[in-house]
């Protein structure tokens, strides 16, 4: 259970959180197409975020509170991975790198780094809309050794993806929700 300060805190990091995605013009307005081919009113840019040093900053900071000293981190690519490398960083905690598909040259792995049989791993995501790809990346990851048990995402849309990674057996925490970020919107925006 969380006392009155801690929830003012975890508010007043969200709305930090949220002014730092705004300041980075990730947050934008109008008609877009998503990966998963549905529509929205609104889109989070997540390469807006992840090559503005101060949002980005914000961001990982916000993950190095969440996670253990001794966790190990996984970005999922190719969105995740600034995520990943700057919260290890904050954190000084190691990561992985999950990817969606084999590469054909090379090493061809799925998972790329260090990563131990039965290690527990914390997964990174940037946006969850439906979590597919995030439930992907934990299945790679599992079938690699790991041990899943929690992901932290930016942002979570609120259009089913947090079910879809809690029916794979994993905790998603999100640092801000999409009624987070529409809150104080105009209607018109």
């Amino acid at each position: 259970m969380t006392t009155e300060r801690e929830d003012t805190q975890d508010a007043q990091g969200t709305q930090e959180l949220i002014n730092a995605l705004r300041a980075a013009d990730a947050v934008q307005f109008g008609e877009f197409e998503l990966a998963h081919g549905g529509t929205s009113e609104y889109y989070v840019d997540k390469y807006r975020f992840e090559t503005d040093p101060d949002c980005l900053s914000a961001v990982a900071e916000a993950f190095a509170d969440r996670i253990a000293p001794d966790d190990k981190l996984a970005g999922v690519a190719l969105g995740a991975v600034p995520l990943a490398a700057a919260t290890s960083v904050a954190a000084s905690v190691p990561y992985v790198i999950a990817r969606k598909q084999r590469k054909e040259y090379g090493t061809a792995n799925l998972i790329e780094g260090e990563l131990d049989e039965g290690e527990e791993v914390v997964v990174l995501e940037d946006i969850v809309t439906t979590g597919t790809s995030l439930v992907d990346a934990i299945e790679a990851l599992r079938d690699a050794g790991a041990t899943v048990n929690r992901a932290l995402v930016v942002v979570d849309r609120e259009e089913g993806g947090r079910k879809t990674v809690e029916d794979a057996n994993v905790e998603m925490e999100s640092l801000v929700t999409a009624s987070d970020l529409l809150a104080d919107q105009p209607d018109d925006a």
